[in-house]
């Protein structure tokens, strides 16, 4: 079941996209971006150390090499998510998810360096339709490209290295056999714990007796505390390489959870990049090339 590692990392990564719609949701109603990113990280964080504790014994156990790459893996989900939504006001969304998902070039240039993966056209040829089919679905070049921020930009291409960290890393820790529950509830607190400096005590507790306090949690449990394991465990049968290319399904999911939840539409051009997307994420997620 050659097909079961990379269906595993689509999964994850379109759990992700539902997360980041709900976590669009929130923003539309008043919420903090911050608050949202915080909720994400503790009940992920929650999520996985109830899953941790179920079993301690079988579970716990993990060696200083394990909890080196657990802790490397939490940072770079956390820079990935910061650096990610400090562009945003600078650049706007459309260029911040343009260049956050430049992370399977970083990670193909890794890969090949390293002798992980052969360098292929048609790998470059996917990676390259993907990133066509993201510029065409952020509707980018409707940005005044003129009056983007140097430290926008900045913060967009390190959230897209921070992304790449945390794949290579989890890679890592999943060739040495690391079980996801230990590892994820390292990362995922270090995840939590870099967001508190942002967020106030009155904006969690408000959130946490609101009304929307559902939807943080559903956003947490879906984007953090079920999606990032279940990616974990599908790297151990897919490359990283292949693994930053699939995972581009999260942006369209996001794209049509808006559509759902807020009402926003696509463009023919943003369709015909959702289309340019699945093509090498279908053929890669299948090992067709």
């Amino acid at each position: 079941m050659v097909w079961m590692g990379p269906l595993l990392v689509v999964l994850g990564a379109f759990l992700w996209g539902i997360s980041g719609g709900l976590g669009g949701f929130l923003i539309d109603k008043g919420w903090e971006p911050l608050l949202a990113a915080f909720y994400r990280g503790a009940t992920g964080f929650a999520f996985v150390l109830v899953w941790l504790l179920s079993q301690p014994r079988k579970n716990l156990p993990m060696d200083r090499y394990s909890f080196a790459w657990s802790l490397l893996g939490g940072v770079g989900v956390a820079g990935n998510l910061a650096f990610y939504l400090l562009s945003i006001p600078r650049v706007g969304v459309a260029v911040a998810v343009t260049l956050m998902y430049m992370a399977p070039i970083y990670v193909y240039l890794v890969a090949f360096l390293t002798g992980v993966e052969r360098s292929t056209w048609p790998r470059w040829l996917a990676i390259g339709l993907a990133m066509l089919g993201i510029v065409l679905l952020t509707d980018v070049f409707a940005t005044g490209l003129a009056d983007l921020d140097l430290l926008g930009i900045l913060s967009g291409l390190l959230s897209g290295l921070c992304y790449a960290l945390f794949i290579l890393v989890f890679k890592r820790a999943a060739a040495r056999g690391g079980q996801p529950q230990g590892i994820m509830t390292v990362s995922l607190l270090v995840f939590a714990l870099a967001m508190v400096p942002f967020v106030s005590y009155q904006e969690v507790t408000a959130a946490t007796f609101s009304p929307d306090v559902v939807w943080f949690v559903l956003t947490g449990l879906l984007g953090a505390g079920i999606a990032f394991p279940v990616y974990f465990i599908g790297l151990r049968a897919t490359s990283p390489a292949i693994a930053a290319v699939i995972a581009m399904i999260e942006p369209i999911t996001a794209s049509l959870m808006g559509v759902w939840l807020l009402g926003e539409s696509l463009t023919p051009l943003q369709l015909s990049g959702v289309v340019l997307i699945l093509i090498p994420v279908t053929l890669l997620s299948t090992r067709r090339i």
